[in-house]
Protein backbone atom coordinates (compact mmCIF):
# COMPACT_ATOMS: atom_id res chain seq x y z
CA UNK A 1 0.00 0.00 0.00
CA UNK A 2 1.68 3.41 -1.00
CA UNK A 3 -0.05 6.04 1.75
CA UNK A 4 0.71 9.93 1.48
CA UNK A 5 3.69 11.18 3.50
CA UNK A 6 1.22 12.86 6.31
CA UNK A 7 -0.10 9.63 7.40
CA UNK A 8 3.62 9.29 9.13
CA UNK A 9 3.57 12.25 10.58
CA UNK A 10 -0.15 11.93 11.97
CA UNK A 11 1.19 8.60 13.88
CA UNK A 12 4.40 10.78 15.40
CA UNK A 13 1.18 12.59 17.07
CA UNK A 14 -0.86 10.01 18.49
CA UNK A 15 -0.41 8.88 22.37
CA UNK A 16 0.25 5.16 22.71
CA UNK A 17 -3.27 5.50 24.50
CA UNK A 18 -5.32 6.08 21.50
CA UNK A 19 -6.56 3.55 18.61
CA UNK A 20 -6.71 5.68 15.38
CA UNK A 21 -7.31 4.48 12.13
CA UNK A 22 -7.21 5.82 8.65
CA UNK A 23 -10.52 4.67 6.97
CA UNK A 24 -12.54 5.01 3.90
CA UNK A 25 -11.18 6.41 0.47
CA UNK A 26 -7.93 7.40 1.03
CA UNK A 27 -6.74 3.53 1.97
CA UNK A 28 -8.98 2.63 -1.23
CA UNK A 29 -7.07 4.80 -3.13
CA UNK A 30 -3.94 3.39 -1.55
CA UNK A 31 -4.68 0.04 -3.09
CA UNK A 32 -5.16 1.46 -6.78
CA UNK A 33 -2.41 3.69 -6.29
CA UNK A 34 -3.72 6.90 -6.64
CA UNK A 35 -3.36 9.96 -4.65
CA UNK A 36 -5.84 11.22 -1.96
CA UNK A 37 -6.33 14.49 -1.10
CA UNK A 38 -8.82 13.83 1.80
CA UNK A 39 -7.89 11.54 5.11
CA UNK A 40 -10.25 10.60 7.16
CA UNK A 41 -9.21 9.06 10.33
CA UNK A 42 -11.74 7.15 13.16
CA UNK A 43 -10.40 7.71 17.25
CA UNK A 44 -11.30 5.53 20.04
CA UNK A 45 -11.42 8.75 21.74
CA UNK A 46 -10.39 11.98 22.44
CA UNK A 47 -10.58 13.05 18.63
CA UNK A 48 -10.65 16.74 18.41
CA UNK A 49 -7.76 16.71 20.87
CA UNK A 50 -5.82 15.05 18.13
CA UNK A 51 -6.97 17.07 15.25
CA UNK A 52 -5.89 20.53 17.15
CA UNK A 53 -2.40 18.84 17.79
CA UNK A 54 -2.21 17.33 14.55
CA UNK A 55 -3.26 21.18 13.16
CA UNK A 56 -0.49 22.59 15.67
CA UNK A 57 2.16 19.91 14.41
CA UNK A 58 1.80 19.96 10.58
CA UNK A 59 0.93 23.95 10.89
CA UNK A 60 -2.55 23.68 9.35
CA UNK A 61 -6.07 25.12 10.37
CA UNK A 62 -8.06 23.93 12.68
CA UNK A 63 -11.75 23.60 12.31
CA UNK A 64 -14.51 22.49 15.06
CA UNK A 65 -16.89 20.44 12.52
CA UNK A 66 -19.20 18.72 14.81
CA UNK A 67 -19.05 18.60 18.34
CA UNK A 68 -21.87 15.93 19.46
CA UNK A 69 -19.84 13.53 17.45
CA UNK A 70 -16.67 14.73 18.00
CA UNK A 71 -15.62 15.63 14.45
CA UNK A 72 -12.72 17.99 13.53
CA UNK A 73 -10.75 19.19 10.44
CA UNK A 74 -7.60 20.13 9.76
CA UNK A 75 -6.64 21.99 6.58
CA UNK A 76 -3.34 22.38 4.92
CA UNK A 77 -2.04 23.75 1.93
CA UNK A 78 1.18 22.04 0.59
CA UNK A 79 2.98 23.25 -2.32
CA UNK A 80 3.07 19.85 -4.27
CA UNK A 81 -0.35 18.46 -3.74
CA UNK A 82 -2.70 21.75 -3.32
CA UNK A 83 -5.20 22.12 -0.62
CA UNK A 84 -5.36 18.49 1.65
CA UNK A 85 -7.88 18.04 4.21
CA UNK A 86 -7.65 15.66 7.46
CA UNK A 87 -10.55 14.75 9.03
CA UNK A 88 -10.81 13.27 12.56
CA UNK A 89 -14.02 11.66 14.12
CA UNK A 90 -15.26 9.42 17.08
CA UNK A 91 -15.69 6.03 16.48
CA UNK A 92 -19.90 5.20 15.17
CA UNK A 93 -20.23 2.07 17.25
CA UNK A 94 -18.18 0.46 20.12
CA UNK A 95 -15.14 -0.69 18.07
CA UNK A 96 -14.01 -0.39 14.37
CA UNK A 97 -15.72 -2.85 13.13
CA UNK A 98 -19.00 -1.57 13.78
CA UNK A 99 -18.04 1.96 12.53
CA UNK A 100 -16.61 0.32 9.18
CA UNK A 101 -20.63 -1.74 8.99
CA UNK A 102 -21.85 1.68 9.58
CA UNK A 103 -19.77 3.52 6.23
CA UNK A 104 -21.56 3.34 2.70
CA UNK A 105 -19.68 0.86 0.38
CA UNK A 106 -17.45 -2.55 1.18
CA UNK A 107 -14.86 -0.48 -0.96
CA UNK A 108 -14.98 2.49 1.20
CA UNK A 109 -15.30 0.37 4.46
CA UNK A 110 -11.52 -0.78 5.00
CA UNK A 111 -8.68 0.42 7.29
CA UNK A 112 -5.57 0.35 8.98
CA UNK A 113 -4.61 1.49 12.30
CA UNK A 114 -1.74 4.45 11.80
CA UNK A 115 1.15 2.98 13.08
CA UNK A 116 0.89 -0.10 10.80
CA UNK A 117 -0.13 0.47 7.75
CA UNK A 118 0.46 -2.41 5.82
CA UNK A 119 -2.00 -4.60 7.86
CA UNK A 120 -5.13 -4.27 6.11
CA UNK A 121 -8.42 -4.17 8.59
CA UNK A 122 -11.39 -5.92 6.16
CA UNK A 123 -13.72 -7.42 8.04
CA UNK A 124 -16.17 -6.56 5.19
CA UNK A 125 -14.18 -7.88 2.11
CA UNK A 126 -14.12 -5.02 0.45
CA UNK A 127 -10.66 -5.70 -1.05
CA UNK A 128 -11.89 -8.70 -3.11
CA UNK A 129 -14.88 -6.20 -4.14
CA UNK A 130 -12.84 -3.65 -5.47
CA UNK A 131 -10.44 -6.22 -7.06
CA UNK A 132 -14.07 -7.65 -8.70
CA UNK A 133 -14.98 -3.91 -9.89
CA UNK A 134 -18.50 -4.77 -7.80
CA UNK A 135 -20.40 -1.81 -5.83
CA UNK A 136 -22.04 -3.09 -2.50
CA UNK A 137 -23.70 -1.67 0.02
CA UNK A 138 -22.31 -2.54 3.98
CA UNK A 139 -25.96 -3.21 5.12
CA UNK A 140 -29.60 -3.12 4.09
CA UNK A 141 -29.72 -0.10 6.25
CA UNK A 142 -27.24 2.20 4.22
CA UNK A 143 -29.48 4.13 2.01
CA UNK A 144 -32.05 4.55 4.79
CA UNK A 145 -29.06 5.70 7.17
CA UNK A 146 -28.08 8.59 4.36
CA UNK A 147 -30.02 8.68 1.26
CA UNK A 148 -27.49 10.48 -0.81
CA UNK A 149 -25.95 7.31 -1.04
CA UNK A 150 -27.52 6.80 -3.78
CA UNK A 151 -26.26 9.69 -5.72
CA UNK A 152 -22.42 8.31 -4.31
CA UNK A 153 -23.28 5.01 -5.90
CA UNK A 154 -23.52 6.46 -9.18
CA UNK A 155 -20.25 8.63 -8.32
CA UNK A 156 -18.45 5.44 -7.71
CA UNK A 157 -19.71 3.28 -10.62
CA UNK A 158 -18.45 5.81 -13.01
CA UNK A 159 -15.70 7.14 -11.28
CA UNK A 160 -13.88 3.79 -10.61
CA UNK A 161 -15.94 1.47 -13.50
CA UNK A 162 -17.69 -0.47 -11.45
CA UNK A 163 -21.18 -2.49 -11.62
CA UNK A 164 -23.74 -2.40 -8.81
CA UNK A 165 -24.46 -5.79 -7.70
CA UNK A 166 -28.36 -6.59 -8.07
CA UNK A 167 -29.06 -6.47 -4.84
CA UNK A 168 -27.88 -2.51 -4.01
CA UNK A 169 -29.77 -1.76 -7.26
CA UNK A 170 -32.93 -2.99 -5.55
CA UNK A 171 -32.31 -1.23 -2.71
CA UNK A 172 -31.59 2.13 -4.02
CA UNK A 173 -34.29 1.02 -6.28
CA UNK A 174 -36.86 0.40 -2.95
CA UNK A 175 -35.44 3.86 -1.45
CA UNK A 176 -35.13 6.26 -4.39
CA UNK A 177 -38.02 8.93 -2.77
CA UNK A 178 -35.80 8.94 0.24
CA UNK A 179 -33.60 11.70 -1.45
CA UNK A 180 -35.25 14.79 -1.00
CA UNK A 181 -34.55 14.14 2.36
CA UNK A 182 -30.14 15.07 2.00
CA UNK A 183 -29.68 18.87 2.26
CA UNK A 184 -29.92 20.48 -0.93
CA UNK A 185 -26.11 21.78 -0.37
CA UNK A 186 -25.35 18.08 -0.32
CA UNK A 187 -26.60 16.84 -3.24
CA UNK A 188 -25.37 19.69 -5.27
CA UNK A 189 -22.04 19.14 -4.16
CA UNK A 190 -22.56 15.44 -5.17
CA UNK A 191 -24.12 16.36 -8.21
CA UNK A 192 -20.90 18.21 -9.29
CA UNK A 193 -18.83 15.43 -8.12
CA UNK A 194 -20.92 13.30 -10.34
CA UNK A 195 -20.36 15.63 -13.18
CA UNK A 196 -16.52 15.87 -12.26
CA UNK A 197 -16.24 12.15 -13.00
CA UNK A 198 -14.50 10.57 -16.23
CA UNK A 199 -18.34 9.88 -17.39
CA UNK A 200 -21.14 11.93 -17.06
CA UNK A 201 -22.91 11.00 -19.32
CA UNK A 202 -22.69 7.28 -18.32
CA UNK A 203 -23.74 8.72 -14.60
CA UNK A 204 -26.81 10.84 -15.92
CA UNK A 205 -27.96 7.44 -18.08
CA UNK A 206 -27.42 5.67 -14.63
CA UNK A 207 -29.88 8.10 -12.51
CA UNK A 208 -32.69 8.03 -14.63
CA UNK A 209 -32.74 4.14 -15.02
CA UNK A 210 -32.18 3.69 -11.32
CA UNK A 211 -35.51 7.11 -10.59
CA UNK A 212 -33.17 9.34 -9.35
CA UNK A 213 -33.54 11.67 -11.66
CA UNK A 214 -36.77 12.86 -11.22
CA UNK A 215 -35.73 14.41 -8.07
CA UNK A 216 -31.93 15.32 -9.15
CA UNK A 217 -32.56 17.20 -12.69
CA UNK A 218 -36.34 17.08 -13.12
CA UNK A 219 -36.46 19.52 -16.12
CA UNK A 220 -34.59 17.14 -18.18
CA UNK A 221 -37.25 14.18 -17.94
CA UNK A 222 -39.78 16.10 -20.98
CA UNK A 223 -36.57 15.49 -23.15
CA UNK A 224 -36.90 11.91 -23.08
CA UNK A 225 -38.95 10.64 -26.44
CA UNK A 226 -39.33 14.38 -27.74
CA UNK A 227 -38.45 13.57 -31.16
CA UNK A 228 -36.21 15.96 -33.38
CA UNK A 229 -36.49 16.75 -37.47
CA UNK A 230 -33.07 16.10 -39.29
CA UNK A 231 -30.10 16.23 -39.26
CA UNK A 232 -30.81 14.98 -35.40
CA UNK A 233 -31.02 11.54 -35.87
CA UNK A 234 -32.37 10.82 -32.05
CA UNK A 235 -34.62 12.24 -29.43
CA UNK A 236 -33.93 15.31 -27.46
CA UNK A 237 -32.67 13.34 -23.91
CA UNK A 238 -30.18 10.66 -26.21
CA UNK A 239 -29.28 13.85 -28.26
CA UNK A 240 -28.47 15.60 -25.02
CA UNK A 241 -26.05 13.26 -23.51
CA UNK A 242 -24.67 12.22 -26.62
CA UNK A 243 -23.20 15.84 -26.70
CA UNK A 244 -22.30 15.53 -23.02
CA UNK A 245 -20.70 12.29 -24.07
CA UNK A 246 -18.70 14.47 -27.00
CA UNK A 247 -17.65 17.20 -24.46
CA UNK A 248 -15.88 14.66 -22.28
CA UNK A 249 -13.81 13.85 -25.00
CA UNK A 250 -13.60 17.46 -26.37
CA UNK A 251 -12.35 18.34 -23.27
CA UNK A 252 -9.86 15.11 -22.69
CA UNK A 253 -8.56 16.15 -26.13
CA UNK A 254 -7.55 19.43 -25.36
CA UNK A 255 -6.01 18.68 -22.15
CA UNK A 256 -2.47 19.07 -21.19
CA UNK A 257 -2.59 15.78 -19.59
CA UNK A 258 -3.65 14.09 -23.00
CA UNK A 259 -0.85 16.39 -25.01
CA UNK A 260 2.14 14.48 -22.19
CA UNK A 261 0.12 11.13 -23.67
CA UNK A 262 1.96 11.81 -26.99
CA UNK A 263 -1.11 12.62 -28.70
CA UNK A 264 -3.56 8.86 -28.60
CA UNK A 265 -4.50 8.06 -32.23
CA UNK A 266 -8.43 8.08 -32.60
CA UNK A 267 -11.03 9.00 -35.15
CA UNK A 268 -11.36 12.32 -37.70
CA UNK A 269 -12.59 14.04 -34.92
CA UNK A 270 -10.53 14.11 -32.85
CA UNK A 271 -7.15 14.05 -35.30
CA UNK A 272 -8.61 17.59 -36.59
CA UNK A 273 -9.33 18.71 -33.01
CA UNK A 274 -5.61 17.87 -32.14
CA UNK A 275 -4.44 19.33 -35.13
CA UNK A 276 -6.62 22.67 -34.74
CA UNK A 277 -6.81 23.30 -31.29
CA UNK A 278 -3.72 21.40 -30.12
CA UNK A 279 -1.27 24.66 -29.66
CA UNK A 280 -4.07 26.29 -27.45
CA UNK A 281 -4.10 23.41 -24.95
CA UNK A 282 -2.74 25.43 -22.11
CA UNK A 283 -5.71 28.47 -22.23
CA UNK A 284 -8.55 26.06 -22.81
CA UNK A 285 -6.93 24.02 -19.71
CA UNK A 286 -7.00 27.60 -17.97
CA UNK A 287 -10.41 28.03 -19.12
CA UNK A 288 -11.56 25.03 -17.41
CA UNK A 289 -10.13 25.27 -14.64
CA UNK A 290 -10.63 28.53 -13.71
CA UNK A 291 -13.62 28.13 -10.72
CA UNK A 292 -16.68 30.83 -10.23
CA UNK A 293 -16.69 29.85 -6.77
CA UNK A 294 -14.13 29.09 -4.39
CA UNK A 295 -16.55 25.96 -3.21
CA UNK A 296 -17.11 24.31 -6.42
CA UNK A 297 -14.66 23.53 -9.62
CA UNK A 298 -15.88 24.79 -13.08
CA UNK A 299 -16.19 21.72 -15.49
CA UNK A 300 -18.95 20.23 -14.02
CA UNK A 301 -20.51 23.75 -14.38
CA UNK A 302 -19.95 23.68 -17.95
CA UNK A 303 -21.55 20.06 -18.19
CA UNK A 304 -24.73 20.88 -16.49
CA UNK A 305 -24.65 23.63 -18.91
CA UNK A 306 -24.64 21.13 -21.64
CA UNK A 307 -27.66 19.03 -20.27
CA UNK A 308 -29.52 21.91 -19.88
CA UNK A 309 -28.98 23.93 -23.36
CA UNK A 310 -31.89 22.13 -24.82
CA UNK A 311 -34.35 21.78 -21.58
CA UNK A 312 -36.34 24.06 -23.15
CA UNK A 313 -37.45 21.70 -26.30
CA UNK A 314 -39.93 20.13 -25.08
CA UNK A 315 -42.71 24.01 -23.93
CA UNK A 316 -41.85 25.18 -27.57
CA UNK A 317 -42.03 22.41 -29.86
CA UNK A 318 -44.53 23.20 -33.19
CA UNK A 319 -44.71 21.49 -36.54
CA UNK A 320 -44.79 22.85 -39.64
CA UNK A 321 -44.89 20.89 -42.89
CA UNK A 322 -43.97 17.82 -40.92
CA UNK A 323 -41.30 19.38 -39.17
CA UNK A 324 -40.60 19.97 -35.85
CA UNK A 325 -39.27 23.63 -34.95
CA UNK A 326 -38.34 24.76 -31.43
CA UNK A 327 -38.22 28.54 -31.93
CA UNK A 328 -37.36 30.60 -28.88
CA UNK A 329 -36.04 27.65 -26.93
CA UNK A 330 -32.99 28.88 -25.91
CA UNK A 331 -34.77 31.71 -22.90
CA UNK A 332 -37.15 28.14 -22.33
CA UNK A 333 -33.94 26.66 -21.64
CA UNK A 334 -32.39 29.89 -19.23
CA UNK A 335 -35.93 30.26 -17.20
CA UNK A 336 -35.31 25.81 -16.50
CA UNK A 337 -31.69 26.18 -15.80
CA UNK A 338 -31.75 28.94 -13.49
CA UNK A 339 -34.59 27.78 -11.93
CA UNK A 340 -32.35 24.25 -11.07
CA UNK A 341 -28.79 26.61 -10.39
CA UNK A 342 -31.00 28.77 -8.10
CA UNK A 343 -32.70 25.46 -6.18
CA UNK A 344 -29.01 23.85 -6.36
CA UNK A 345 -27.79 27.25 -4.40
CA UNK A 346 -25.09 28.44 -6.78
CA UNK A 347 -23.12 31.39 -6.51
CA UNK A 348 -24.29 34.84 -8.51
CA UNK A 349 -21.49 34.27 -10.88
CA UNK A 350 -22.16 30.74 -11.37
CA UNK A 351 -25.95 31.41 -12.44
CA UNK A 352 -24.79 34.29 -14.64
CA UNK A 353 -22.25 31.53 -16.48
CA UNK A 354 -24.72 29.04 -16.85
CA UNK A 355 -27.26 31.71 -18.19
CA UNK A 356 -24.94 32.82 -21.21
CA UNK A 357 -23.54 29.59 -22.01
CA UNK A 358 -27.85 28.26 -22.52
CA UNK A 359 -28.83 31.59 -24.26
CA UNK A 360 -26.14 31.74 -26.36
CA UNK A 361 -25.12 28.51 -27.24
CA UNK A 362 -26.50 28.53 -31.22
CA UNK A 363 -25.12 31.66 -32.08
CA UNK A 364 -21.56 29.74 -32.92
CA UNK A 365 -23.36 27.56 -35.79
CA UNK A 366 -25.24 30.36 -36.91
CA UNK A 367 -22.27 32.22 -37.54
CA UNK A 368 -20.60 29.08 -39.34
CA UNK A 369 -23.63 28.79 -41.43
CA UNK A 370 -22.83 32.00 -43.31
CA UNK A 371 -21.77 31.76 -46.74
CA UNK A 372 -18.15 33.35 -45.79
CA UNK A 373 -16.31 33.06 -42.19
CA UNK A 374 -17.38 35.33 -39.89
CA UNK A 375 -16.22 38.91 -39.91
CA UNK A 376 -14.65 40.43 -37.28
CA UNK A 377 -17.57 43.04 -36.06
CA UNK A 378 -19.40 39.64 -36.06
CA UNK A 379 -16.20 37.92 -33.97
CA UNK A 380 -16.26 41.12 -31.52
CA UNK A 381 -20.28 41.22 -31.09
CA UNK A 382 -20.25 37.45 -29.68
CA UNK A 383 -17.28 37.96 -27.33
CA UNK A 384 -19.16 41.52 -26.31
CA UNK A 385 -22.24 39.85 -25.64
CA UNK A 386 -20.89 36.30 -23.97
CA UNK A 387 -17.48 37.46 -22.44
CA UNK A 388 -15.38 34.14 -21.10
CA UNK A 389 -18.76 32.24 -21.87
CA UNK A 390 -17.61 32.53 -25.21
CA UNK A 391 -15.18 29.40 -24.81
CA UNK A 392 -17.31 27.43 -23.30
CA UNK A 393 -20.22 27.89 -25.94
CA UNK A 394 -17.30 27.29 -28.77
CA UNK A 395 -16.46 24.28 -26.95
CA UNK A 396 -20.45 22.58 -26.80
CA UNK A 397 -20.59 23.75 -30.21
CA UNK A 398 -17.75 21.47 -31.31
Amino acid sequence: LSFSPLLAQVAEVVSARQQVYLVGGAVRDAILQTPSYDLDFTVNKDALKLARRVANKLAGAYYRLDEEHETGRVVLNLEDAGRVLLDFSSMRGPDLESDLRGRDFSINAMAIEVHQPQELLDPLDGLNDLFKKQLRLCSPSAILDDPLRILRAVRFSAKLNLKMLPETRKLIRESINLIEKPSTERVRDELFKILDTNQPATSMRALEMLGALDFVLPELLPLKGLEQSPPHVSDAWTHTLHMVQQLEKLLDLLSEVHQADNESGGDLFSGMISLRLGRYRQQFSQHITTALSIERPYRPLLFLAALYHDSGKAETRTEEEGRYRFFGHEDASVALALKRGDQLHLSRAELQRLKTITKHHMRPKLLANEANLPSRRAIYRFFRDTGEAGISIILLSL
